[in-house]
């Protein structure tokens, strides 16, 4: 019992510590007059701020470049399909297997890889919506680029499609 009792007399002034205003008011958390920002940021020249504005020009052979466009597409998405299969298999063998087995990590590899390829056609996609968003600003007629848009745009939404369902398998 002794030693309970010197104990609690020895908590007794660092329970006292604890109360910081003999009113119990609290120091109020407002922001302090040296808490704020004062003066003006300026970006430096040739500071990664000051980005130069994105010129997409669109004279030249418009249709040529959306064939190109369309074709790396395309061609992202025939790679893409090739290698859905294996990893496929992958997701599917991974299905019961814990975070971290070998299974998951193959798996894993196979999904990064449909990621990649996908990314191939996602930046297809980014170019024409480049030149959709530039031909409408100018008031040109778009509708070259919205179909090869669509195009685009459908393929990738299947890879999407495609990749949920590896990853829900995986999970």
């Amino acid at each position: 019992m002794r030693p309970a009792f010197l104990a609690a007399i020895a908590l007794v002034p660092a329970l006292a510590a604890c109360q910081t205003a003999p009113d119990g008011a609290y120091p109020s958390l407002a922001i302090r007059d040296v808490e704020r920002a004062q003066g003006q940021l300026e970006p430096v020249p040739g500071d990664p701020i000051d980005v130069p504005p994105v010129e997409v020009p669109l004279d030249g052979p418009l249709d040529q470049r959306l064939a190109a466009l369309v074709e790396q597409g395309r061609n992202a998405h025939a790679r893409f399909t090739a290698a859905a299969p294996r990893a496929a298999r992958l997701a599917s063998a991974a299905s019961g297997s814990g975070v971290g087995s070998d299974a998951w990590a193959s798996a894993q590899v196979a999904l990064a890889d449909l990621d990649s390829i996908r990314s191939e056609a996602a930046i297809a996609l980014a170019d024409l919506d480049l030149l959709f968003i530039a031909a409408s600003v100018e008031a040109n007629g778009t509708p070259a680029i919205a179909d090869a848009r669509r195009t685009l745009l459908s393929l990738v939404q299947e890879e999407d499609r495609t990749l949920a369902d590896l990853r829900a398998r995986v999970r």
